[in-house]
């Protein structure tokens, strides 16, 4: 039997299309990769900052849970949660349901954590926007935003 390769599926688009996917994929990913470096004064890395956001999406959630959504090895998130635990900013309790459980749950001072956290970013975002874009460009951008969270849910 062969393999066959990973390749991407064929899309019937036309070459405008196209030439758009590429480009927004491309500017997502810069943005999303400028956003995440921006320096922060909490100590908590990116990957304790994803924990913590879908701990707040979701309230509680197993270690389990938590390493499947966030796409990480059980022990990949065994320390990170260590170091959020010492931090005070994710509380875990057994679970109710299953003694041999536990469940996760961010804490104020997590929640204090993601404030900051999206603050600093938005400032950094804001003051590029401000310094990079026209006012014409800022409501385009307004516009695409919109339209970037309906394309997030399709």
């Amino acid at each position: 039997m062969t393999e066959q390769p990973d390749t991407a599926p064929e899309l019937d688009t036309s070459p405008e299309l196209g030439q758009t996917v590429r480009e927004l994929r491309q500017g997502v990913v810069r943005l999303a990769r400028r956003l995440r470096s921006q320096p922060q004064e909490h100590g908590v890395t990116n990957l304790g900052v994803s924990v913590l956001s879908r701990l707040q999406r979701h309230r509680a959630l197993t270690p389990g849970a938590l390493a499947e959504a966030e796409g990480v090895t059980p022990q990949t998130l065994t320390r990170v949660l260590a170091a959020l635990e010492s931090g005070g900013f994710v509380g875990r309790r057994g679970d109710p349901a299953d003694g041999r459980q536990s469940i996760l749950e961010l804490t104020p001072a997590g929640e204090r954590v993601l404030v900051r956290d999206a603050l600093r970013r938005e400032e950094w975002l804001a003051a590029a926007i401000a310094a990079e874009l026209t006012p014409a460009e800022q409501q385009l951008l307004r516009i695409a935003a919109t339209l970037l969270d309906r394309l997030a849910d399709a």
